[in-house]
């Protein structure tokens, strides 16, 4: 059973999360993508790398630093790209609702690279989702053209960076201490995207609401919404941390509405509600047979 506090931080975390669509939505029409994924990944590993200084933190650089490149690459520096380009086409509750896609991504990532099993109920859940994303991409009342589709395909490619991204930690990571994959991840990701940055720069004018903005994006999304997760993964395990994403497109959708006046449609609705309701069944942990009907 949950505790109240881990209670309380995954709410907090869904909330978090949840918000960091309508920033996305925000910076990316004035600072593009490239700066808006910049800008993110590297106030904050600016940020956790300097608490790391400041606390002598051990995070083992020199000799796990591959690790985190990659780790960064693959769950940081292409997904918040993605994630930019989507910004200029959907409205933050439709990214919202098509990242919670990400465990049935990670449901078939698994199968195939940590032998997890791909049950029936699994498989059901798999369908179920599909079905809500592809509800989701005809839900309205954007207009259903051809960069509408790129974008939907983006948030789609994102889910699937981070669902590589959980396996290859699962597989690689062994006794890395995780809030140290989490800061160096995202300095070396703004390493990795410096050069697309730079070539890239803001064509709109920066004001000081949008540098609000981009630091609460990169300080409350990324650098204390990863303490957060990593405590709840620590805390409560990987499995039941994952539940952030049951949360995360009712804040997304909220958030949306309320800041940014974004249409809510029943079938976004109910697209959404497919995409949890699949998530829920590959997450469903299967049943554990008594040891009379294990085989001998």
């Amino acid at each position: 059973m949950i505790r109240r506090g881990d209670l309380v931080r995954l709410i907090a975390l869904a909330a978090i999360w949840g918000a960091s669509f309508v920033f996305i939505r925000v910076l990316a029409p004035v600072l593009g993508p490239a700066w808006t994924a910049e800008g993110r990944v590297l106030i904050a590993g600016v940020a956790l790398v300097g608490w790391f200084a400041v606390t002598r933190f051990d995070t083992e650089f020199t000799r796990r630093w591959p690790l985190y490149a990659v780790i960064g690459i693959m769950s940081s520096a292409i997904p918040f790209l993605l994630f930019g380009f989507a910004g200029l086409h959907l409205p933050a509750s439709y990214m919202v609702i098509l990242n919670s896609a990400t465990p049935l991504f990670t449901a078939v990532a698994a199968a195939i690279w940590l032998d997890e099993r791909l049950t029936a109920g699994k498989l059901a859940g798999l369908v179920t989702g599909a079905a809500g994303v592809v509800l989701v991409s005809r839900a309205g009342p954007v207009e259903p053209d051809r960069m509408f589709a790129l974008a939907v395909a983006a948030c789609l490619g994102a889910t699937l960076c981070y669902a590589l991204a959980s396996v290859y930690l699962k597989r690689r990571s062994a006794g890395a201490k995780p809030t140290a994959v989490a800061g160096w991840s995202q300095l070396l990701a703004a390493a990795v995207l410096m050069p697309l940055a730079l070539a890239n720069p803001p064509t709109a004018h920066v004001t000081p609401a949008v540098v609000a903005n981009l630091l609460a994006l990169a300080l409350l999304c990324s650098a204390l919404a990863y303490i957060l997760y990593f405590r709840l993964i620590h805390d409560i395990g990987p499995t039941k941390a994952l539940t952030v994403t049951f949360l995360m497109p009712a804040f997304g959708v909220l958030w949306g509405a309320l800041f940014l006046g974004e249409a809510i449609t029943w079938p976004m609705l109910a697209g959404g509600a497919l995409i949890v309701a699949g998530t829920a069944a590959v997450l469903r942990p299967a049943p554990v047979r008594s040891a009379a009907t294990m085989p001998r």
